[in-house]
C-alpha cells in the first residue's frame, strides 16, 4: 500500500482556527474590549489616559474615543469598535453601553455553548429578544415636546454627568438647549450648525454661547478697524488677487514705461475689485481665498475689516448665521447678498486670535466657545458638550425619552424574562440570557460608584415589582423614581445600543472558522488560540 501525500490547501503564512477555538477566541476578544471601557460607565466612572506612538496624551471616559485611540488589531474586537462608531454617528452618546452590552451578550452565549446549545439556536433567541426589547422600549418611552425646556435640560445634564464637566454642567446644559432650539428648523436639527471653538485660558464657567460665528482668523491688516458695528458682511468665494495664467507665460517688456504701465494696470484692477466691495455697502469681508497686499491696503483705506483663507465650512456657517449669500463672482456682489450682524470684532485670547461675528438677527448657525485651563480639559469638555448636543438633538428629533440610571434595563430584563416563559424550545434559554445581559448595565453603574452590586440589583428588582421607572441614584445611593428625579435619556440611545449590540453579537456567534493571512493574522495568546494546530489543513 502506497503512502498518501499530505494535501496543503492554504499558504504557509495563513493561520486558521475552526469550531470552538474560533468561537471562544472571538468571544474572548469582544469581552476584553467591553472590559476596557467598563469602568468608565456612569457618573462615577473613571477616566483613561491614552498615550499614542507620538506621545500625545488623551484623558477621557468617552467610550468611542478610548477604543479609537487603543489601535485595536484583533478582527472580532474591531467589530466591537464599529458598534461604538455607529452609536456615536447615530446618537452621539451611549457608546460604552453598546459595547458593554455586546460583550455581555457574548459572555452569556458562551455559557449556552458550554451546554451544547447550537450557535444558530442562540442567535435565533437573541434576535427574538432584540425585537421584543424594541417593542417594550417603545411602550415604556415617554413623549416630550420641544417646549419642555426643563426636560431637555435634564437630558443634557444626564449626558454630561461624570464627564468632568461637573462644576459647570448646569451652565453647559442651558447653552446646549438654547443653541439647539435656536438652530432648529421645522423640528429638524443639524448639529453641524453648532460650531465649537476652544480657548486655553480662564475657567470652564467662562464658556459662552455666541449668537453668531467665531472663526480662528485675524484681520489681514492692522490698519483695518478692530471692531465694526452694524456689520454688512460680504462672503466671497473668489480671490482678491490678480489671476495668474494657468500655463507658463512670458511677458516681454522693452521699456521702463511699459513696466510702469504693467504695474499700474495691476494696481488698477485690484483697486476696482475693492471699489466693487465698497459700492455694495459692505464693511466686512470674509474671503475663502487669498487677498493681495495691494487689495489689503485699499480695503484698510476704506475702513473695511477683512479675513482671508476662511474654511469652506466656516463660510457656510457664516452664511447661515448672517443670512448672507456666498458670492463666487465679484461682479455679482450687491447689497442684497450681504449678511448682517451687530458687530464683528477681532479678539485676542491668550496666544489665539479670533474674529467674533456677534448679534445676528435670527442665526441658524451658532458658536459655543469653551474655556479651560489645559488642552486635555478643553478636549474632554468638547466631548461632554458633543454628548449633550447629541442627546438633546435626538430627543428633539424622536420626541421620546426613557428613564436612565439603569431603570430601563431592569424593566426590559424583567419583561423579557416574562416573555421567555411563553416560548417553547431552547430559544427560551437564549432570551433569558439576553435579559440577564441587560442587568450588566445597572450592576456596573453600582460597582463604579462603590456600591454593592448584588444588594443594588436585588433592591432594583424588588422596586420594579410596583415601579417601572425605579433606578439607582448614584449620588444618594438609593433606588428611586429616576424619571421624576430628572435622570433621563433619549429613547434612541437605548434602542440603537440594543440594536447594534445584538447584531454584532449574533454575527460573532455565527463565525466558526477564522482564516488570517500574513500581517492581518490576529495576535493571540499562547495555548491553542494562535496559529494553526498540528496537521491543520493537511490530510494523511
Amino acid at each position: 500500500m502506497t503512502e498518501r501525500q499530505p494535501i496543503f490547501i492554504l499558504p504557509e503564512n495563513v493561520n486558521r482556527m475552526i469550531g470552538k477555538d474560533a468561537q471562544r477566541n472571538n468571544i474572548m476578544a469582544a469581552r476584553l474590549v467591553a472590559d476596557a471601557v467598563k469602568t468608565t460607565l456612569g457618573p462615577k466612572g473613571m477616566d483613561k489616559m491614552l498615550v499614542n506612538s507620538t506621545g500625545d496624551i488623551t484623558v477621557t471616559n468617552d467610550g468611542v474615543t478610548i477604543l479609537e485611540e487603543m489601535e485595536i488589531e484583533h478582527p472580532a474586537a474591531k467589530m466591537m469598535v464599529e458598534i461604538a462608531k455607529t452609536q456615536e454617528d447615530e446618537v452621539g452618546d451611549g457608546t460604552t453601553t453598546a459595547v458593554m452590552l455586546a460583550g455581555k451578550l457574548l459572555e452569556n452565549a458562551e455559557k449556552l455553548l458550554d451546554n451544547k446549545i447550537h450557535p444558530t439556536v442562540i442567535t435565533k433567541g437573541y434576535r427574538m429578544a432584540a425585537e421584543k426589547a424594541q417593542e417594550i422600549l417603545k411602550e415604556l418611552a415617554v413623549t416630550i415636546t420641544p417646549d419642555q425646556e426643563d426636560v431637555l435640560m435634564h437630558i443634557a445634564l444626564t449626558a454630561m454627568t461624570g464627564k468632568g464637566a461637573e462644576t459647570a454642567k448646569e451652565k453647559f446644559s442651558g447653552i446646549i438647549v438654547q443653541a439647539l432650539k435656536q438652530i432648529s428648523e421645522n423640528g429638524k436639527v443639524d448639529l453641524t450648525n453648532v460650531k465649537i471653538e476652544k480657548n486655553k485660558g480662564s475657567g470652564l464657567e467662562d464658556t459662552e454661547l455666541i449668537k453668531g460665528i467665531v472663526i480662528d482668523k485675524e484681520r489681514v491688516s492692522i490698519d483695518m478697524p478692530q471692531k465694526v458695528n452694524q456689520a454688512r458682511i460680504a462672503l466671497l468665494d473668489c480671490a482678491l488677487e490678480i489671476k495668474g495664467p494657468e500655463t507658463e507665460t512670458r511677458i516681454s517688456i522693452s521699456s521702463p514705461d511699459q513696466l510702469q504701465q504693467f504695474v499700474e494696470q495691476e494696481d488698477r484692477i485690484l483697486k476696482e475689485m475693492t471699489e466693487k466691495i465698497k459700492s455694495s455697502g459692505a464693511n466686512v469681508v470674509f474671503c475663502q481665498k487669498g487677498i493681495d497686499d495691494i487689495a489689503q491696503y485699499y480695503l484698510a483705506k476704506s475702513g473695511i475689516y477683512a479675513c482671508r483663507r476662511v474654511a469652506k465650512t466656516d463660510m457656510e456657517k457664516l452664511s447661515r448665521a448672517t443670512q448672507g449669500r456666498i458670492v463666487s463672482n465679484l461682479n455679482e456682489l450687491t447689497s442684497e447678498q450681504l449678511g448682517n450682524a451687530n458687530e464683528v470684532e477681532e479678539i485676542k485670547k491668550g496666544e489665539d486670535v479670533f474674529t467674533y461675528v456677534r448679534g445676528c438677527k435670527n442665526p441658524k448657525a451658532l458658536t459655543i466657545m469653551i474655556h479651560g485651563s489645559t488642552e486635555h480639559v478643553l478636549d474632554e469638555m468638547e466631548r461632554a458638550i458633543k454628548d449633550g448636543l447629541g442627546d438633546v438633538a435626538s430627543a428633539l428629533k424622536e420626541g421620546k425619552i426613557v428613564a436612565g440610571a439603569g431603570a430601563i434595563e431592569i424593566e426590559l430584563s424583567k419583561r423579557l424574562k416574562e416573555y421567555s416563559k411563553s416560548l417553547g424550545g431552547r430559544e427560551q434559554l437564549a432570551v433569558d440570557e439576553f435579559a440577564s445581559a441587560l442587568e450588566f448595565i445597572p450592576i456596573t453603574l453600582a460597582e463604579n460608584a462603590g456600591l454593592d452590586p448584588i444588594d443594588t440589583l436585588t433592591e432594583l428588582k424588588a422596586a420594579h415589582e410596583t415601579q417601572k421607572y425605579a433606578g439607582i441614584n448614584i449620588f444618594t445611593g438609593k433606588v428611586e423614581d429616576v424619571l421624576r428625579a430628572g435622570i433621563i435619556e433619549p429613547l434612541k440611545i437605548k434602542s440603537q445600543a440594543i440594536h447594534s449590540a445584538s447584531e454584532v453579537a449574533m454575527m460573532i456567534l455565527r463565525i466558526d472558522d477564522v482564516l488570517a493571512s500574513g500581517k492581518s493574522a490576529p495576535s493571540m495568546p499562547r495555548g491553542g488560540m494562535g496559529g494553526m494546530p498540528p496537521n491543520m489543513g493537511d490530510y494523511e
